[in-house]
Protein backbone atom coordinates (compact mmCIF):
# COMPACT_ATOMS: atom_id res chain seq x y z
CA UNK A 1 0.00 0.00 0.00
CA UNK A 2 1.25 3.46 -0.76
CA UNK A 3 1.08 6.72 1.10
CA UNK A 4 0.58 10.15 -0.41
CA UNK A 5 4.29 10.32 -1.00
CA UNK A 6 5.48 7.59 -3.27
CA UNK A 7 5.82 4.09 -1.86
CA UNK A 8 6.12 4.41 1.93
CA UNK A 9 4.73 1.46 3.87
CA UNK A 10 2.38 2.35 6.74
CA UNK A 11 3.95 0.82 9.90
CA UNK A 12 1.99 -1.45 12.28
CA UNK A 13 1.79 1.25 14.97
CA UNK A 14 -0.02 3.57 12.59
CA UNK A 15 -2.25 0.76 11.35
CA UNK A 16 -3.32 0.22 14.96
CA UNK A 17 -3.93 3.93 15.36
CA UNK A 18 -6.37 4.25 12.48
CA UNK A 19 -7.29 0.71 11.47
CA UNK A 20 -6.64 -1.17 8.23
CA UNK A 21 -10.20 -0.72 7.02
CA UNK A 22 -10.15 3.03 7.62
CA UNK A 23 -6.90 3.41 5.69
CA UNK A 24 -8.12 1.38 2.74
CA UNK A 25 -11.44 3.24 2.55
CA UNK A 26 -9.76 6.64 2.88
CA UNK A 27 -7.30 5.95 0.12
CA UNK A 28 -9.96 4.56 -2.21
CA UNK A 29 -12.04 7.72 -1.70
CA UNK A 30 -9.03 10.00 -2.15
CA UNK A 31 -7.99 8.19 -5.32
CA UNK A 32 -11.48 8.41 -6.81
CA UNK A 33 -11.79 12.11 -5.96
CA UNK A 34 -8.38 12.81 -7.46
CA UNK A 35 -9.28 10.98 -10.66
CA UNK A 36 -12.60 12.83 -10.97
CA UNK A 37 -11.16 16.29 -10.31
CA UNK A 38 -7.88 16.00 -12.21
CA UNK A 39 -7.39 18.13 -15.28
CA UNK A 40 -5.78 16.62 -18.33
CA UNK A 41 -2.03 17.26 -18.47
CA UNK A 42 0.60 15.82 -20.77
CA UNK A 43 2.46 13.04 -19.01
CA UNK A 44 6.13 13.67 -19.68
CA UNK A 45 8.51 11.62 -17.57
CA UNK A 46 10.24 13.28 -14.59
CA UNK A 47 13.97 14.02 -14.61
CA UNK A 48 14.12 14.14 -18.42
CA UNK A 49 15.08 16.79 -20.95
CA UNK A 50 11.69 16.20 -22.55
CA UNK A 51 9.74 17.65 -19.63
CA UNK A 52 12.10 20.65 -19.36
CA UNK A 53 11.77 21.38 -23.07
CA UNK A 54 7.99 21.08 -22.91
CA UNK A 55 7.59 23.55 -20.02
CA UNK A 56 9.93 26.04 -21.66
CA UNK A 57 8.12 25.76 -25.00
CA UNK A 58 4.64 26.66 -23.79
CA UNK A 59 3.14 29.95 -22.71
CA UNK A 60 3.37 29.52 -18.95
CA UNK A 61 4.51 31.56 -15.96
CA UNK A 62 7.74 29.73 -15.05
CA UNK A 63 10.95 28.26 -16.43
CA UNK A 64 12.34 24.76 -16.01
CA UNK A 65 15.88 23.43 -15.96
CA UNK A 66 18.04 20.64 -14.62
CA UNK A 67 18.14 19.87 -10.89
CA UNK A 68 19.04 16.66 -9.05
CA UNK A 69 22.35 15.39 -10.37
CA UNK A 70 22.14 11.65 -11.00
CA UNK A 71 19.02 11.20 -8.88
CA UNK A 72 16.34 8.59 -9.55
CA UNK A 73 12.62 9.21 -9.64
CA UNK A 74 12.14 6.99 -6.59
CA UNK A 75 14.66 9.14 -4.70
CA UNK A 76 12.78 12.36 -5.50
CA UNK A 77 9.55 10.68 -4.44
CA UNK A 78 11.26 9.81 -1.18
CA UNK A 79 11.98 13.47 -0.47
CA UNK A 80 8.25 14.20 -0.57
CA UNK A 81 7.51 13.26 3.00
CA UNK A 82 3.89 14.23 3.60
CA UNK A 83 1.61 11.32 4.43
CA UNK A 84 -2.09 12.04 4.21
CA UNK A 85 -3.79 11.16 7.48
CA UNK A 86 -6.31 8.41 6.55
CA UNK A 87 -8.73 9.75 9.17
CA UNK A 88 -8.27 13.29 7.79
CA UNK A 89 -7.44 14.57 11.28
CA UNK A 90 -7.50 18.37 11.36
CA UNK A 91 -6.25 20.79 13.96
CA UNK A 92 -8.77 23.35 15.29
CA UNK A 93 -9.48 26.03 12.70
CA UNK A 94 -8.34 29.55 13.53
CA UNK A 95 -10.10 32.45 11.80
CA UNK A 96 -9.09 36.11 11.61
CA UNK A 97 -11.37 39.11 11.39
CA UNK A 98 -10.80 40.36 7.88
CA UNK A 99 -10.32 43.83 6.55
CA UNK A 100 -9.12 43.59 2.96
CA UNK A 101 -7.67 47.10 3.18
CA UNK A 102 -5.18 45.83 5.77
CA UNK A 103 -3.67 43.28 3.38
CA UNK A 104 -0.87 44.63 1.16
CA UNK A 105 -0.33 43.57 -2.44
CA UNK A 106 3.08 42.15 -1.52
CA UNK A 107 4.46 40.79 1.72
CA UNK A 108 7.80 39.15 2.55
CA UNK A 109 8.45 37.90 6.08
CA UNK A 110 12.19 38.21 5.48
CA UNK A 111 11.94 41.99 5.28
CA UNK A 112 8.97 42.43 7.64
CA UNK A 113 10.95 40.78 10.45
CA UNK A 114 14.50 41.52 9.35
CA UNK A 115 15.71 40.97 12.92
CA UNK A 116 14.70 37.28 12.70
CA UNK A 117 17.47 35.61 10.67
CA UNK A 118 15.92 32.13 10.60
CA UNK A 119 13.23 33.39 8.19
CA UNK A 120 15.87 33.92 5.50
CA UNK A 121 17.39 30.46 5.88
CA UNK A 122 16.96 27.55 3.47
CA UNK A 123 17.43 24.20 5.16
CA UNK A 124 18.51 20.92 3.55
CA UNK A 125 16.61 17.79 4.49
CA UNK A 126 19.38 15.73 2.87
CA UNK A 127 18.48 12.21 1.76
CA UNK A 128 15.50 12.01 4.08
CA UNK A 129 11.76 12.51 3.63
CA UNK A 130 11.65 14.86 6.61
CA UNK A 131 10.12 17.87 4.83
CA UNK A 132 7.13 17.66 7.21
CA UNK A 133 9.50 18.17 10.17
CA UNK A 134 11.85 20.65 8.47
CA UNK A 135 9.07 23.01 7.37
CA UNK A 136 7.46 22.77 10.81
CA UNK A 137 10.66 23.44 12.76
CA UNK A 138 11.56 26.33 10.44
CA UNK A 139 8.19 28.05 10.89
CA UNK A 140 8.23 27.36 14.64
CA UNK A 141 11.67 28.96 14.93
CA UNK A 142 10.53 31.99 12.93
CA UNK A 143 7.36 32.39 14.99
CA UNK A 144 9.27 32.23 18.26
CA UNK A 145 11.41 35.13 17.07
CA UNK A 146 8.42 37.09 15.76
CA UNK A 147 6.44 36.65 19.00
CA UNK A 148 9.42 37.84 21.07
CA UNK A 149 10.06 40.89 18.86
CA UNK A 150 13.44 39.44 17.94
CA UNK A 151 14.59 38.77 21.50
CA UNK A 152 14.39 34.95 21.32
CA UNK A 153 16.35 33.68 18.32
CA UNK A 154 16.57 29.90 18.22
CA UNK A 155 16.75 27.04 15.76
CA UNK A 156 14.15 24.56 16.96
CA UNK A 157 15.33 21.06 16.21
CA UNK A 158 13.84 19.25 13.23
CA UNK A 159 16.05 16.34 14.33
CA UNK A 160 14.28 16.13 17.69
CA UNK A 161 10.87 16.37 15.98
CA UNK A 162 11.62 13.85 13.25
CA UNK A 163 13.25 11.26 15.51
CA UNK A 164 11.09 11.46 18.64
CA UNK A 165 7.51 12.21 17.57
CA UNK A 166 5.99 8.73 17.41
CA UNK A 167 2.53 10.01 16.48
CA UNK A 168 3.96 12.07 13.59
CA UNK A 169 4.57 9.15 11.21
CA UNK A 170 7.79 7.53 10.07
CA UNK A 171 10.57 10.09 10.34
CA UNK A 172 12.69 9.99 7.17
CA UNK A 173 9.93 8.03 5.45
CA UNK A 174 7.21 10.62 5.88
CA UNK A 175 4.99 12.22 8.48
CA UNK A 176 1.90 14.27 9.31
CA UNK A 177 2.43 18.06 9.50
CA UNK A 178 -0.56 18.48 11.84
CA UNK A 179 0.95 16.06 14.35
CA UNK A 180 4.24 17.99 14.31
CA UNK A 181 2.52 21.11 15.65
CA UNK A 182 0.61 19.11 18.25
CA UNK A 183 3.91 17.60 19.37
CA UNK A 184 5.46 21.07 19.82
CA UNK A 185 2.54 22.01 22.09
CA UNK A 186 2.40 18.78 24.10
CA UNK A 187 6.02 17.58 24.30
CA UNK A 188 8.07 20.62 23.33
CA UNK A 189 11.15 20.79 21.13
CA UNK A 190 14.79 21.36 21.99
CA UNK A 191 17.05 23.55 19.90
CA UNK A 192 19.23 22.33 17.04
CA UNK A 193 20.73 23.97 13.98
CA UNK A 194 21.57 22.58 10.54
CA UNK A 195 23.95 19.66 9.93
CA UNK A 196 27.47 20.38 11.17
CA UNK A 197 26.49 23.69 12.76
CA UNK A 198 27.20 22.60 16.36
CA UNK A 199 24.26 24.85 17.26
CA UNK A 200 21.84 23.92 20.01
CA UNK A 201 21.00 20.68 21.78
CA UNK A 202 20.33 18.43 18.77
CA UNK A 203 21.57 19.66 15.36
CA UNK A 204 20.35 17.85 12.23
CA UNK A 205 22.23 14.58 11.75
CA UNK A 206 21.72 13.91 8.04
CA UNK A 207 24.28 15.53 5.74
CA UNK A 208 23.28 17.90 2.93
CA UNK A 209 23.42 16.54 -0.60
CA UNK A 210 23.21 18.02 -4.09
CA UNK A 211 19.70 18.88 -5.24
CA UNK A 212 21.09 20.95 -8.11
CA UNK A 213 23.10 19.66 -11.06
CA UNK A 214 26.00 22.12 -10.84
CA UNK A 215 26.38 22.35 -7.07
CA UNK A 216 29.35 21.54 -4.88
CA UNK A 217 27.75 19.18 -2.35
CA UNK A 218 28.06 15.38 -2.47
CA UNK A 219 25.62 13.59 -4.76
CA UNK A 220 22.35 12.49 -3.18
CA UNK A 221 22.00 8.77 -2.61
CA UNK A 222 19.18 6.68 -1.19
CA UNK A 223 16.80 7.80 1.55
CA UNK A 224 18.51 7.42 4.92
CA UNK A 225 17.06 5.59 7.93
CA UNK A 226 15.47 7.77 10.61
CA UNK A 227 17.95 8.76 13.34
CA UNK A 228 17.40 7.28 16.79
CA UNK A 229 15.43 9.37 19.28
CA UNK A 230 17.72 10.71 21.99
CA UNK A 231 16.70 12.47 25.21
CA UNK A 232 20.10 14.10 25.72
CA UNK A 233 21.91 17.07 24.21
CA UNK A 234 25.19 16.94 22.32
CA UNK A 235 28.27 16.85 24.53
CA UNK A 236 29.55 20.35 25.16
CA UNK A 237 26.08 21.92 25.12
CA UNK A 238 25.61 23.39 28.58
CA UNK A 239 21.82 23.17 28.97
CA UNK A 240 19.98 19.97 29.91
CA UNK A 241 17.59 18.36 27.45
CA UNK A 242 14.44 19.17 29.45
CA UNK A 243 15.46 22.74 30.24
CA UNK A 244 16.25 23.39 26.58
CA UNK A 245 12.69 22.66 25.45
CA UNK A 246 10.44 25.28 23.86
CA UNK A 247 6.68 24.82 23.67
CA UNK A 248 3.67 26.10 21.75
CA UNK A 249 0.60 27.51 23.48
CA UNK A 250 -1.57 26.61 20.48
CA UNK A 251 -1.59 24.49 17.33
CA UNK A 252 -4.18 25.08 14.63
CA UNK A 253 -5.11 24.83 10.97
CA UNK A 254 -5.54 27.89 8.77
CA UNK A 255 -8.51 28.45 6.48
CA UNK A 256 -7.91 27.78 2.78
CA UNK A 257 -9.23 31.26 1.94
CA UNK A 258 -6.43 33.44 0.57
CA UNK A 259 -7.07 36.43 2.84
CA UNK A 260 -7.15 34.21 5.94
CA UNK A 261 -3.75 32.77 5.03
CA UNK A 262 -2.40 36.26 4.40
CA UNK A 263 -3.68 37.58 7.75
CA UNK A 264 -2.15 34.62 9.58
CA UNK A 265 1.28 35.17 8.03
CA UNK A 266 1.14 38.95 8.55
CA UNK A 267 0.10 38.54 12.17
CA UNK A 268 2.17 35.62 13.43
CA UNK A 269 4.83 34.76 10.84
CA UNK A 270 5.47 31.98 8.30
CA UNK A 271 3.24 28.89 8.15
CA UNK A 272 3.70 25.27 7.07
CA UNK A 273 1.95 24.29 3.84
CA UNK A 274 1.60 20.89 2.17
CA UNK A 275 1.01 20.38 -1.55
CA UNK A 276 1.17 17.76 -4.28
CA UNK A 277 4.44 17.52 -6.19
CA UNK A 278 4.09 16.65 -9.88
CA UNK A 279 6.87 15.54 -12.21
CA UNK A 280 7.57 19.04 -13.50
CA UNK A 281 8.08 20.70 -10.08
CA UNK A 282 11.59 19.33 -9.33
CA UNK A 283 12.75 21.18 -12.47
CA UNK A 284 11.60 24.61 -11.22
CA UNK A 285 14.07 27.44 -11.82
CA UNK A 286 12.21 30.75 -11.82
CA UNK A 287 8.84 32.40 -12.22
CA UNK A 288 5.48 31.39 -10.74
CA UNK A 289 5.09 27.62 -10.71
CA UNK A 290 1.90 25.93 -11.85
CA UNK A 291 1.50 22.30 -12.85
CA UNK A 292 1.94 21.86 -16.60
CA UNK A 293 3.10 18.27 -17.15
CA UNK A 294 3.69 14.95 -15.48
CA UNK A 295 2.10 12.65 -12.96
CA UNK A 296 1.98 12.97 -9.18
CA UNK A 297 5.21 12.14 -7.30
CA UNK A 298 4.02 12.68 -3.73
CA UNK A 299 3.11 15.13 -1.00
CA UNK A 300 5.62 17.75 0.15
CA UNK A 301 5.74 20.24 3.04
CA UNK A 302 7.26 23.71 2.75
CA UNK A 303 7.37 27.05 4.59
CA UNK A 304 5.15 29.81 3.19
CA UNK A 305 6.60 33.24 3.96
CA UNK A 306 4.71 35.77 1.83
CA UNK A 307 3.04 36.69 -1.44
CA UNK A 308 3.13 39.10 -4.34
CA UNK A 309 2.56 39.62 -8.05
CA UNK A 310 4.86 38.76 -10.95
CA UNK A 311 3.43 40.74 -13.86
CA UNK A 312 -0.27 39.92 -13.69
CA UNK A 313 0.26 36.57 -11.92
CA UNK A 314 -0.42 36.35 -8.16
CA UNK A 315 1.91 34.06 -6.19
CA UNK A 316 2.81 32.66 -2.79
CA UNK A 317 6.47 32.99 -1.77
CA UNK A 318 7.84 29.78 -0.33
CA UNK A 319 11.05 28.35 1.16
CA UNK A 320 11.85 24.77 0.14
CA UNK A 321 14.20 22.43 2.06
CA UNK A 322 16.34 21.17 -0.84
CA UNK A 323 19.22 23.59 -0.09
CA UNK A 324 19.97 26.99 -1.59
CA UNK A 325 21.22 25.59 -4.93
CA UNK A 326 17.76 24.33 -5.87
CA UNK A 327 15.23 26.58 -7.65
CA UNK A 328 15.51 30.32 -6.99
CA UNK A 329 18.24 30.21 -4.30
CA UNK A 330 16.19 27.60 -2.45
CA UNK A 331 12.89 29.50 -2.74
CA UNK A 332 10.04 29.27 -5.23
CA UNK A 333 6.80 31.02 -6.16
CA UNK A 334 3.57 29.16 -6.78
CA UNK A 335 0.27 30.38 -8.23
CA UNK A 336 -1.92 32.02 -5.57
CA UNK A 337 -5.71 31.96 -5.34
CA UNK A 338 -6.53 28.75 -7.22
CA UNK A 339 -5.37 26.17 -4.68
CA UNK A 340 -2.63 25.18 -7.13
CA UNK A 341 -1.54 21.59 -6.36
CA UNK A 342 -3.47 21.90 -3.08
CA UNK A 343 -1.15 24.62 -1.71
CA UNK A 344 -3.96 26.46 0.10
CA UNK A 345 -5.92 23.60 1.61
CA UNK A 346 -3.48 22.08 4.16
CA UNK A 347 -1.89 24.94 6.10
CA UNK A 348 -0.98 24.52 9.75
CA UNK A 349 0.61 26.75 12.35
CA UNK A 350 0.70 27.57 16.05
CA UNK A 351 1.78 30.22 18.52
CA UNK A 352 4.80 29.82 20.80
CA UNK A 353 4.56 29.83 24.57
CA UNK A 354 6.70 32.76 25.70
CA UNK A 355 6.89 32.18 29.47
Amino acid sequence: MTSGCGHHMIPPSLLQRVGNRSIMLAWVVLSVLAAVSAKEFPIHQPLTQEIIDYVNSIDTTWKAGWNFQGATVSYVKGLCGVIRDPNNHKLPLKLHELNAQDIPDTFDSRTQWANCPTIKEVRDQGSCGSCWAEAAAEAMSDRTCVASNGKVQVHLSSENLMACCETCGMGCHGGFPEAAWEYWKQDGLVTGGPYGSMQGCQPYEIAPCEHHINGSRPACGKIEPTPRCKKTCESGYNVTFNKDKHYAKSAYSVSSKVQQIQMEIMTNGPVEAAFTVYADFPHYKSGVYQHESGAELGGHAVKMIGWGMEGSTPYWLIANSWNSDWGDMGFFKILRGQDECGIERDIVAGEPRMD
